[in-house]
């Protein structure tokens, strides 16, 4: 970051011509395996009960704030919170395929005045892992921060004990800045936070190589992918 100096020699930041940036609204985005949609209880529910519930145990519920659920009526009262919410702004994924529920994400710490969301409450069900719709459910919905509302920043934070979420920022384009420790206490238990994000001068690499990456033509016959997402930005 270039700095600039005031009248008293003392360095400060770039000026802008900011204006505070829209609000994040329950908008729908088709991709070419997936598609979000604002999560309802009536449309996403039920299915997205089942389809959590194929999982084998609740590991995917040890970073998560909430869950796991395993009565439906559990999960209908925090679906319910989920629909009523304006921050966090749950989105639902839905298989093209099967035109199904598979998993759910949202856009939270909403900051239009600073133009900075972070991604969060990612529940991905054993339907949706290890598919191209998860790095695509992921493109959509930075797409839509980015290139629609016009915000500057957009992060990612994670237990520092969730070594896949680690994984997950990085391969997706996010920059590790660090670690706040002793940040939260949930389920009982001290969390140190790992902190990622994509500034949106980074975006239009990020944005290609989710492009590349998401082409039909980046894989084979068997569905295995030519090159990884980030060998792609880094030969951007």
């Amino acid at each position: 970051m270039a700095y600039y100096t005031n009248q008293y020699g003392q360095p400060i930041g770039q000026p802008l011509d900011w204006q505070e940036r829209p609000f994040p609204q329950r908008e729908s985005f088709v991709g070419q395996y997936c598609r979000l949609e604002p999560f309802s209880m009536a449309n996403h529910a039920d299915a997205l009960f089942a389809a959590y519930s194929q999982a084998k145990d609740d590991r995917d519920w040890t970073y998560m704030a909430v869950g796991p659920f395993n009565t439906m009526q559990d999960w209908l009262k925090n679906a319910a919170l989920m629909e009523a919410s304006r921050d966090p702004l749950h989105f639902t994924v839905i298989d093209l395929q099967t035109d199904k529920p598979v998993g759910s994400l949202a856009l939270m710490r909403i900051e239009p005045r600073h133009g900075v969301v972070e991604v969060g409450h990612v529940a991905f069900s054993p339907l949706l892992k290890q598919t191209r719709m998860v790095t695509e459910a992921h493109y959509l919905l930075m797409r839509y921060v980015f290139a629609q509302l016009g915000y500057r920043r957009y992060e990612w934070k994670c237990d520092s004990c969730n070594e896949p979420s680690r994984r997950a920022a990085l391969r997706l384009g996010f920059s590790y800045e660090g670690e706040f420790r002793q940040a939260i206490v949930y389920k009982g238990r001290s969390r140190d936070t790992r902190w990622f994000s994509v500034i949106d001068g980074e975006w239009p690499q990020v944005k290609n190589a989710f492009e590349r990456w998401l082409n039909r033509d980046n894989f084979g016959a068997d569905g295995k992918q030519h090159e990884k997402l980030e060998a792609l930005r880094i030969h951007e």
